[in-house]
């Protein structure tokens, strides 16, 4: 009887335990229900039924679920998703990169939020895709937040404050798009806040009282104010690749705990703080390309810790400390790019640092904030009058003509009644971001037969040309209007619903460096994709390409270098409006170089630009008339290289055109010596330049250029260094009275 009593005993010890481990049903259904928002990815395939082992240890490293007292604590799942892949996210899925788009994050987070006892989640490059909702809130147990390289965009809900006892908060490798919420700072809890490589903007508030938070990354995003205080405990702060301007502040140098330390690629002035090269724990110390100057005391000390220490292209002149120079053992300083003593390589000139150059960088930085804010205020006057929805949505099978009229009828009610999916998905990120400069033509729809009337029946004598996009005529309109019209066959991979959203954000753009919509048309049977052709109407842009004049194929114009600089700070600006005017930006544009307008009193305008997002893009290899190996159709989707390829273009003029794919492997090479540039750049340019402007600009094409697309800047930094080129070339221009200013047209910026 004592054997039968044991295993009797041991039976029923048994089963409390499976029971203890066992989830309640609801729990399970939650964690079912999960897997079907996550589209049943592979790695979930061990949670079959309801009757499945979720809190036993999962066989993939890519799935945890922890459970206690019948409650799922701790949700882990990693996926395949890559965001970095993907440069140009519009806010809508993608293709085996994001879930499709029946995916709702807002049901998804109302799903997870029923498991209450949650303190753990990780869902990290599953393609999640969308903002993330305020009713993340509702997780209110959770500690550790890790939403890291998905397809999350918008704004970070300020509600994410309330989750009292978050400790870790990891968003990096996102697509958020507005400034960090003040209310981050009442998280006291907090330890690590990751938000790197993100899209955030605008000012850094205090983290000062953030006094738990060890570890800040903040790398490769667009923040754009001095730098803040920091709170004392902090171990590891990367700040890295965005446009902090300012000094550094001296509170740096009380940071005691701190080990690494990086600020490089910003635009800070000024010299650092001492102090920060001997805190007693720093190992790690990178201040390269700011616009830090002057040079280091020469009693400065080094902790015994630092390893690494980055101070090139700082404009830092004289001799360095000896805990630089000659002291370390095994610590590593990268130093070029100064105008230190010819001992060190890679050196510029003393005059290159200049105390000349520290004024022209201030009244330059001046000079371009106050344009900034004339611009700003710009943008909320034209845009106020030229946002105009060229339609509403129309139900299938009703004859096209029919909608079009009743758009004009309803464009009252419209103007302000844009649909809830357009605000969902895309919109303004700010009043000061829609902008205008001048009385910019408002789009509306036309009809076929005026087109014909326009083109004489689409004339052969009125083809101005074809490429990926389709074809290109000439028009006037019955009013006597020149206009350009576009042909392109309606995308198959959208609904015609759809078509007519991306259609309607298109024709909500207005910028002075952009070439106006001024309409569509859409011929064929609205129901059925087939045989339905778009055409876009746009103004026409009287003197050609800009292309057209540096090859030489229009007479009567050569562009000296401060003319140039002109157009291309123009067009920068245009592309900076594109990236950052909306949510989300247009970031996939086809920049090139004959893409750039130049009008009747030679103002720069962009042509073609966001049409990826409403046409079928064709392969490269299938482009008309383009070979597909070209240097210019190298990363297209990737802007800011292309945006490089028109600068390198502008920097050397016709050689480009001549020499085609051979001229990039030598290019970059050539651009590191005195003696390989003045080989390159075009005499036009080398005639009419300041040496200071045109390295500036050099400079900034060879980082937009780069193989490696994380290290190229943003469109922000390229604008910035654009406007400072131009403001040297100015000054220098004024000082000596090089050109008559009467001899050539002046360019509008």
């Amino acid at each position: 009887m004592g054997f039968h009593n044991l295993v009797l005993l041991l039976s029923f010890a048994s089963w409390c335990l499976c029971s203890a481990s066992q989830l309640q049903s609801s729990q399970t259904q939650v964690l079912l229900q999960l897997k079907k928002h996550l589209e049943h990815p592979k790695q979930l395939d061990i949670w079959k039924d309801r009757w499945a082992s979720f809190c036993s240890p999962s066989p993939s490293s890519q799935v945890n679920v922890t459970c206690q007292g019948n409650f799922v604590t701790e949700l882990s799942i990693v996926g395949d998703a890559n965001p970095s892949k993907v440069r140009d996210f519009d806010g809508f899925p993608v293709q085996s990169q994001t879930l499709s788009g029946n995916f709702s994050m807002d049901s998804f987070v109302a799903t997870l939020a029923r498991l209450t006892s949650l303190k753990v989640l990780r869902l990290v490059s599953l393609g999640l895709w969308g903002p993330l909702p305020n009713k993340i809130q509702r997780l209110y147990e959770l500690e550790h937040l890790d939403l890291s390289s998905n397809f999350l965009y918008g704004s970070i809900p300020p509600k994410i404050s309330a989750i009292v006892n978050l400790q870790i908060l990891a968003l990096d490798d996102n697509f958020f798009n507005s400034t960090i919420p003040i209310l981050l700072n009442s998280l006291t809890n907090l330890t690590v806040l990751g938000l790197s490589n993100n899209r955030l903007k605008g000012q850094l508030g205090d983290f000062s009282a953030l006094n738990a938070l060890q570890v800040l990354d903040l790398r490769a995003n667009r923040l754009d104010s001095t730098l803040p205080n920091m709170p004392k405990g902090l171990i590891r702060l990367f700040l890295s690749k965005n446009s902090f301007s300012g000094e550094i502040p001296r509170q740096y140098g009380q940071l005691n705990r701190l080990q690494q330390l990086d600020i490089s690629f910003n635009t800070l002035t000024g010299s650092p703080p001492s102090e920060i090269f001997s805190l007693p724990n720093i190992t790690f110390l990178n201040l390269a390309s700011n616009m830090l100057r002057g040079s280091l005391h020469n009693n400065l000390k080094c902790s015994s810790k630092l390893r690494f220490v980055d101070i090139s292209h700082y404009k830092l002149m004289g001799f360095l400390p000896s805990c630089l120079g000659t002291e370390p053992q095994n610590r590593v300083v990268k130093l070029e790019g100064n105008c230190l003593s010819s001992k060190f390589q890679h050196q510029h000139a003393v005059t290159y640092c200049s105390e000349v150059h520290v004024k022209k960088n201030d009244t330059s930085r001046v000079g371009m904030l106050v344009g900034i804010i004339i611009g700003a205020f710009l943008v909320i006057v034209v845009l106020t009058l030229g946002i105009v929805v060229c339609g509403r949505f129309w139900p299938r099978g009703i004859s096209k003509h029919h909608l079009l009229n009743k758009t004009v009828q309803d464009s009252s009610k419209a103007s302000v009644g844009l649909s809830n999916e357009i605000l969902a998905n895309a919109r303004f990120i700010s009043q000061a971001s829609k902008l205008g400069q001048e009385e910019l033509p408002m789009c509306r729809p036309y009809s076929f037969e005026e087109l014909n009337q326009a083109t004489n029946n689409f004339h052969d004598s009125n083809f101005m040309g074809e490429n990926l996009y389709g074809k290109l005529y000439r028009g006037k309109l019955e009013n006597g209007k020149q206009v350009a019209i576009r042909s392109l066959p309606l995308s198959k991979k959208y609904s015609f619903r759809n078509f007519k959203l991306r259609l309607d954000l298109l024709a909500r753009l207005r910028h002075p460096h952009l070439v106006s919509l001024l309409g569509h048309c859409i011929d064929g049977v609205v129901a059925e994709n087939n045989g339905t052709n778009i055409f876009l109407i746009y103004e026409y842009v009287h003197n050609g390409s800009f292309q057209s004049y540096l090859s030489g194929t229009s007479s009567g114009k050569v562009f000296c270098w401060s003319e140039r600089l002109a157009i291309l700070v123009s067009i920068a600006k245009a592309v900076h409006f594109l990236h950052t005017g909306m949510i989300p930006g247009f970031t996939k544009n086809r920049l090139k170089m004959n893409n750039i307008l130049l009008s009747e009193n030679w103002t720069a305008k962009l042509s073609d630009y966001g049409l990826s997002i409403i046409s079928e893009e064709a392969h490269i290899s299938e482009g008309k008339g383009e070979n597909a190996g070209s240097w210019e159709m190298i990363r297209l989707e990737d802007d800011i290289y292309s945006f490089g390829l028109i600068l390198l273009e502008a920097l050397l003029g016709p050689s480009v055109s001549a020499k085609k794919e051979a001229i990039l492997p030598t290019v970059t090479a050539c651009f590191s010596s005195e003696d390989g540039w003045k080989q390159m750049v075009d005499p036009v340019v080398q005639a009419s330049c300041c040496q200071e402007s045109l390295l500036i600009v050099i400079s900034i094409t060879n980082k937009s250029i780069s193989t490696e697309s994380w290290s190229r800047p943003s469109i922000e930094d390229v604008l910035w260094n654009l406007q400072y080129a131009s403001q040297v070339q100015e000054t220098a221009d004024a000082a000596d009275h090089r050109f008559d200013p009467t001899a050539t047209p002046h360019l509008h910026q």
